[in-house]
């Protein structure tokens, strides 16, 4: 959960109004692409949230509801990650509520948000909700647009934290297949995480994530950049190319009969509209060295930089890693991996050369196997597709883990984070 609670009053509820009545003056903002899992307790109050899912402002969220409360959200996120909001039910009293969020925090992914419905009016529970990082509490019972109210609240306050978590991966040097690696993963995170995603193909000349994908849009980034005074949510919408329930593209025209020279700033539109409505946006950028593509390795939420295993994608790997060391002091590093290694007859650095060298563990180390890359390749697929259960699909699934942040998830967990503000305390 984040360090914000959507203000609420712990008075009486008002006399509902009818179903889908609304008020003519409220105005509620769409809920971006973000996954919302409902614990509930009474039938009314899964049926409240059922048809808030299939409300308007909720079309882009992915909601799901289980029986069981406070108790069966713990049990669910032992083994799991958590989404982006949980939805508890509570019938218990102050005390007994609060030691199940205490129970919650043991297992809670950094950065979700927790909504809890309770049946006590009460300013003193409600402060002892919002010093755990509670972000709202509704006193039930609650109906339909109380649930959207609440959800979508969440996420159009002025202090809100973003949403969406930019991934972009690039290669040392060209050719080692860090365009391949950028589309499997995002795959993976799509596929095996059940996360809203988008890859983003960045050579706009030589793009394979179309072919890669199976897919031709009419449009693409392309659009985007050059009509940098239209960019807006819908107009990005309009120009994603479906690939399976959870993964779009933003495609490369993968054409030459313009030059893309781009200032620094050329995809920053682009990318705020992407963040604020998708969970997970993968960037494919490609092997060269310019203002733009600095600017997006550096604004980056996480990067992965791929590397062969020879001399020149050592140097270029390590002057990646140090450079953007440097830039961000209080990020994590970039992570790396090695791809095509085995190649036979061929010298090649080990990986343990290149830990030394960037003072840091590769995260997979991803073997030359040109018959499944091959074939994937020429048929428009995913390795996952063509070999559900080769190592190099595990390898994919593994880096999706990691650059999401659900692999050190049990490590990371801490509270239920941090408290309010301190005027939302005192009032």
């Amino acid at each position: 959960m984040i360090k914000h609670a959507q203000q609420v009053a712990v008075a009486e509820l008002e006399p509902m109004a009818p179903p889908g009545a609304e008020a003519a003056d409220e105005h509620i903002a769409p809920a971006p692409r973000v996954s919302v899992q409902a614990f509930c307790e009474s039938v009314e109050t899964a049926a409240a949230v059922q048809a808030a899912g299939e409300d308007r402002r909720l079309a882009k969220a992915h909601v799901k509801i289980q029986m069981g409360g406070a108790t069966a959200a713990v049990e669910a996120y032992r083994s799991s990650p958590t989404p982006n909001v949980i939805l508890l039910e509570s019938d218990q009293r102050g005390d007994d509520i609060l030691h199940k969020l205490d129970q919650l925090a043991e297992v809670c992914d950094s950065g979700t948000r927790v909504v809890v419905v309770g049946r006590v009016n009460d300013v003193t529970l409600y402060r002892e909700l919002t010093k755990r990082g509670v972000s709202d509490y509704l006193i039930g019972p609650v109906g339909t647009l109380d649930v959207v109210r609440s959800i979508c609240g969440l996420f159009t306050a002025p202090d809100a934290k973003a949403v969406g978590r930019i991934i972009a991966v690039v290669g040392a040097k060209g050719g080692v297949g860090a365009s391949t690696i950028a589309h499997n993963v995002a795959w993976a995170i799509a596929r095996d995480l059940s996360l809203d995603s988008v890859v983003t193909d960045l050579d706009l000349a030589f793009g394979t994530a179309g072919l890669d994908y199976n897919q031709d849009p009419p449009q693409g980034i392309a659009d985007a950049v050059f009509s940098p005074d239209r960019i807006d949510t819908a107009f990005i919408d309009r120009l994603l190319s479906k690939c399976t329930d959870h993964l779009s593209l933003l495609a490369a025209p993968a054409t030459l009969e313009r030059v893309y020279d781009f200032g620094a700033e050329a995809f920053d539109s682009i990318l705020d509209s992407l963040r604020s409505s998708i969970p997970c946006v993968v960037l494919d950028v490609p092997h060269i060295w310019s203002g733009w593509t600095k600017r997006l390795l550096i604004g980056a939420d996480d990067i992965l930089v791929v590397a062969g295993p020879d001399l020149a994608n050592l140097r270029n790997a390590k002057n990646l890693v140090d450079l953007l060391r440097t830039a961000r002091p209080n990020d994590h590093r970039p992570y790396y991996c090695l791809n095509q290694v085995g190649v036979p007859k061929r010298p090649e650095i080990t990986p343990a050369d290149f830990a030394k060298a960037l003072e840091d563990q590769p995260l997979v180390v991803i073997p030359f196997e040109p018959q499944l890359f091959g074939t994937a390749a020429n048929n428009g697929q995913m390795i996952a597709e063509v070999s559900a259960n080769h190592k190099s699909a595990e390898m994919f699934r593994q880096l999706a883990q990691v650059l999401t942040g659900r692999a050190e998830a049990k490590r990371s967990r801490g509270g239920l984070l941090t408290p309010l503000l301190a005027k939302l305390m005192n009032r």
